[in-house]
């Protein structure tokens, strides 16, 4: 965010571009959204610019963490109280969704929220009736918009039961994936020279310059923190301010000795270039050496979509034959579409002729 506190979304990856035409799209409805994303990726940014370009921009933007306060402290943030309701409740006080009405009221880390909290909020979304903690009737019905985000895979937590599924498909009208820091490739490198800008005036120092080895290994570092982590490493290099250009030597250890960095110096397989080994070479089957490897962020959707393009490329174009490369059974075929249609990792084959049969059931993802 920059310092007049507007919304800010830098980089022209292609992942980038698609998610900005997809805000603006969600902006020009007036439906409840749920943003999801790993830690740091800035899930609040693209609440922000959300509200920002919507009919609701002039009223209040009002953002709750549901994973910084127990229950009974949650409700009474988000709905209010009565005087005498709890130890301390010296007075009636409204809540943070009050506030928002007619603006937007974004619900950070929702899948934090216990099952009570869960129920709570699905009373909400249902009749978007105000509840104050220790009342016995509504206080009055609001009108916001419901912008929700997690870390968490809300889908496979109300697989688990973890989730309510009700509460799940009131949130989800339209759905957001916003993409890590190590899938948004030369993004990296504009972002991070951006935030050195930003912090050199803060810390009274000269701007450092860097080395090519430098931002070589920024570019192969895999961001765990994404862009959290990638704003406080230019914090941090601007206060050291050595005095010389810094060096893939002079930053932190975590990322000089990451896989990530060691492969680009040695020219080992790229992660995708050792999955797709791990299956024709080694015989595991897809979900051994994709699927798992994907759901613990080891490989990015980038990696899945260029194993399979490389597949079809194998299977000329037939979408059936490539579960028999991937050592997958014919009753994985149906599963394997799905995953690739739910994570956004379906391709089409190019120039390969396909089957009219096999195109039909790979847009559809069924089979």
């Amino acid at each position: 965010m920059n310092a007049t506190s507007e919304p800010l979304l830098l980089g022209s990856s292609p992942v980038l571009e698609r998610l900005r035409a997809e805000l603006r799209t969600a902006a020009a409805s007036d439906a409840r959204i749920l943003i999801e994303g790993e830690t740091g990726v800035g899930k609040d940014v693209a609440a922000r610019l959300i509200h920002s370009g919507s009919r609701r921009r002039l009223q209040r933007f009002v953002a709750v963490n549901c994973a910084g306060l127990p229950d009974g402290l949650l409700e009474s943030e988000l709905f209010g109280h009565v005087r005498g309701s709890f130890t301390g409740a010296y007075r009636d006080k409204a809540g943070l969704a009050t506030l928002a009405d007619g603006g937007t009221l974004f619900l950070d880390e929702v899948g934090e929220m216990s099952p009570r909290m869960q129920a709570v909020l699905l009373r909400f979304t249902e009749h978007g009736e105000i509840n104050p903690v220790g009342s016995d009737r509504p206080a009055r019905t609001i009108d916001v918009r419901l912008i929700a985000a997690t870390n968490r895979p809300l889908a496979q937590r109300v697989a688990s039961s973890e989730f309510r599924g009700d509460l799940y498909y009131r949130l989800n009208v339209i759905h957001l994936d916003v993409p890590p820091l190590r899938e948004r490739g030369p993004d990296v490198i504009l972002l991070f020279k951006h935030f050195v800008d930003e912090f050199v005036p803060v810390h009274r120092t000269r701007s450092p310059a860097f080395t090519q080895r430098a931002l070589d290994a920024l570019l192969a570092y895999g961001w765990p923190g994404n862009i959290r982590e990638l704003k406080n490493l230019a914090e941090q290099l601007v206060v050291k301010s050595i005095g010389h250009p810094i060096d893939r030597s002079d930053l932190p250890r975590q990322m000089v000795d990451a896989p990530q960095a060691a492969s680009l110096e040695q020219g080992e397989a790229a992660p995708a270039d050792r999955a797709w080994n791990r299956i024709v070479g080694e015989g595991l089957t897809f979900w051994a050496a994709v699927h798992e490897p994907f759901m613990d962020h080891e490989l990015t959707k980038a990696d899945v979509r260029f194993i399979v393009r490389r597949g079809l490329k194998e299977s000329q174009g037939s979408y059936r034959q490539l579960t028999e490369l991937f050592r997958m059974s014919p009753r994985d075929y149906r599963r394997f579409l799905a995953f690739l249609h739910q994570h956004d990792c379906h391709v089409t084959a190019g120039p390969i002729a396909t089957t009219s049969d096999d195109e039909r059931l790979a847009k559809a993802g069924e089979g």
